[in-house]
C-alpha cells in the first residue's frame, strides 16, 4: 500500500510518500519538505495570514505530489504550532476548502505516545523500558514504558522553535539570559519529571528528530550519508562541552556546522540547553538517535488499524 503522510510540523511541512505493508517496515518512496516555520508566524496566539497561505500552497503542492507518486490515501496531521493557535479550526477549514486535505491535530500526548511506539518498533523487545524524548519546533514531547503502549507520555511547551522566538529576538542572549533561560526550562521539565523517573532508569533512552540528530552529528555522530542502520549517540559530555562554543558562535558558523539546516540555525542553541536538562533532569548520561519518529509512528498505527479491520 502506497501512503502519503503529511506531517505539518511546527518548523516544516513534509509529505513522505511511503510503501507501508503491515510487518513491514515502512520504505519511503518519496520525500517533499518546505520550510514553512509556523511556530514563528504565530502572533498574538493565531497563525498569520501568511502562515496560513504557506501552509495552504504547500498542502495543495503535496497533493499533487503524492498523486503523481501513486498514493493511495494521504495522512495528514499537524503537532504543536497548529495545535497551540487560537485560530486552528479555522485555519485547516481553510485549508481542507482549498486542498480537499482534512488535517488533524494531534494532542501532545498522542505525539509521545506515536513517536514512542516508533522507537519501540526500531529497537524492538530487546531494548526493555524504554524513555523516548523528541524536541519539536513547539514542544518536547516525552513518553516510557515497556511495551508498546508508553505508562506515561506528555508534552511540554519547550520547542527549539518556540523558544527561539520568545527569547532570543534575533541575536544570542548575553550571558544571564542565557542563565535565566536555562533555569526556565529545568524548572518546567522538572515539574512534571516523576511521572517518568518512579518507573526506574531506563534500560534505554532514545532521541528523535532533526534537533537531537543535529546535536549528535555536531558532537560526531556519523552523517547521515551512512544510511540510518548507523548507530549514533550524543552524550551529555560532549554536549557540555559544545555549548558554550554554540552560544559564542555567529550565525554564519552556526550554518557550517555538520548537520545543521541554514534555517534552523537561530534553533540550535535552545534545542541543546533543551537536550542537556533532559539528559541532567533524567540522569542520562548518553542518548541513542532513533532515525524513526512521529511520521512513522503515524504509519505503523494506521497499518495496524487496517490490519484489526481486516481480521475482524
Amino acid at each position: 500500500m502506497r501512503l502519503g503522510v503529511l506531517d505539518i510540523g511546527s518548523n516544516t511541512g513534509h509529505l513522505l510518500v511511503v510503501d507501508a505493508h503491515r510487518g513491514a517496515a515502512p520504505l519511503p518512496a518519496y520525500s517533499h519538505k518546505e520550510p514553512l516555520r509556523l511556530a514563528e508566524h504565530l502572533e498574538d496566539g493565531e497563525i498569520s495570514t501568511g502562515g496560513v497561505k504557506a501552509l495552504t500552497t504547500f498542502v495543495a503542492d503535496a497533493v499533487v505530489v503524492a498523486e503523481d507518486k501513486g498514493a493511495l490515501d494521504m495522512l495528514g496531521f499537524a503537532t504543536s504550532a497548529v495545535r497551540d493557535a487560537r485560530n486552528s479550526d479555522a485555519v485547516l477549514d481553510h485549508v481542507a476548502e482549498k486542498t480537499g486535505v482534512r488535517i488533524a491535530v494531534l494532542p501532545g500526548a498522542d505525539e509521545a505516545r506515536l513517536t514512542f511506539l516508533a522507537v519501540r518498533r526500531w529497537f524492538g523487545w530487546s531494548a526493555g523500558r524504554l524513555a523516548v524524548f523528541d524536541i519539536g519546533g513547539g514542544s518536547l514531547e516525552i513518553a516510557g514504558g515497556s511495551d508498546e503502549e508508553p505508562d506515561v507520555a506528555w508534552s511540554i511547551p519547550l520547542g527549539a522553535a518556540r523558544l527561539a522566538r520568545e527569547h532570543f529576538a534575533g541575536a544570542m542572549p548575553d550571558d544571564h539570559g542565557i542563565r535565566t533561560l536555562r533555569k526556565m526550562i529545568r524548572a518546567t521539565i522538572a515539574e512534571d519529571a516523576g511521572h517518568l523517573l518512579r518507573g526506574g532508569p531506563p534500560d534505554v533512552a532514545a532521541a528523535t528528530s532533526k534537533t537531537f540528530r543535529s546535536l549528535a552529528r555536531i558532537c560526531g555522530a556519523a552523517p547521515s550519508g551512512e544510511g540510518p542502520l548507523v548507530e549514533r549517540v550524543l552524550t551529555l559530555d560532549s554536549l557540555q562541552t559544545w555549548i558554550p562554543k554554540l552560544v559564542g558562535m555567529q550565525p554564519e558558523a552556526l550554518a557550517a556546522l555538520p548537520g545543521v539546516s541554514p534555517s534552523r540555525t537561530h534553533q540550535i542553541v535552545p534545542g541543546a540547553l533543551v537536550a542537556e536538562a533532559v539528559m541532567d533532569i533524567f540522569d542520562l548520561a548518553e542518548l541513542q538517535i532513533c532515525p524513526w519518529a512521529l511520521r512513522e509512528g503515524v504509519i505503523l498505527e494506521r497499518l495496524d488499524q487496517l490490519s484489526d479491520r481486516a481480521s475482524g
